[in-house]
């Protein structure tokens, strides 16, 4: 019944209104985050040279903002980088952000996506064991979801998701009583809906 239930919840979240979503994420968290912090997702464009993330990164750490998820990848243009990082801040903290972004020399271009309409994708790697009698049960998630298994150990299973961080995380619930191994995570990725781009 349990099982159920979660899925349920995930397939009624991921099909509320996008802006609903938005709004629950500005609200205060446990951990006394004032109201207007939620995540954002910046896409940065960038000269594809040494030292350019470590330049953005340690711009992060110096103001002490902690990058929730970072993304990089040469573009269709060998010399320029493409970088998607999601990070929490109210709206002025990442006016800041972006500010000091478009002064490093090596930027092209800085955008936040924070309320556009995008097209978003994760990758997720979950190892999870799975002795043989569990492994039907396994399979029916992994089918709900439309992930795939990549991998079978005598005791484990690896599975494959891609979709929203909503559908990653709702699966990797699922999984944790069978007792999950390993988890790895790409971050988010990011592309404008329509004729538009960075």
């Amino acid at each position: 019944m349990k099982m159920a239930q979660v899925v349920l919840k995930w397939f009624l979240r991921s099909k509320q209104n996008e802006g609903l979503r938005r709004d629950l994420r500005t609200m205060p968290s446990e951990n006394g985050r004032r109201q207007g912090h939620r995540l954002h997702t910046l896409s940065v464009l960038v000269e594809n040279r040494p030292g350019v993330l470590a330049r953005i990164a340690g711009l992060f750490a110096r103001r002490g903002y902690n990058i929730e998820s970072l993304a990089v990848s040469t573009t269709d243009d060998p010399k320029t980088s493409r970088m998607t990082i999601v990070v929490g801040g109210d709206d002025d903290t990442i006016e800041q952000i972006t500010k000091q972004l478009n002064k490093l020399i090596d930027v092209i271009k800085v955008q936040d996506h924070t309320g556009e309409d995008v097209v978003e994708r994760e990758l997720a790697l979950v190892k999870v064991n799975c002795e043989l009698e569990q492994r039907p049960h396994v399979i029916q998630l992994v089918e709900i979801f439309r992930a795939s298994i990549v991998d079978v150990g005598a005791d484990t299973m690896t599975v494959e998701i891609t979709g929203g961080s909503d559908k990653i995380d709702a699966l990797i619930e699922l999984l944790r009583p069978f007792g999950i191994r390993e988890v790895v995570r790409t971050g988010k990725i990011i592309l404008e809906r329509g004729s538009k781009s960075l």
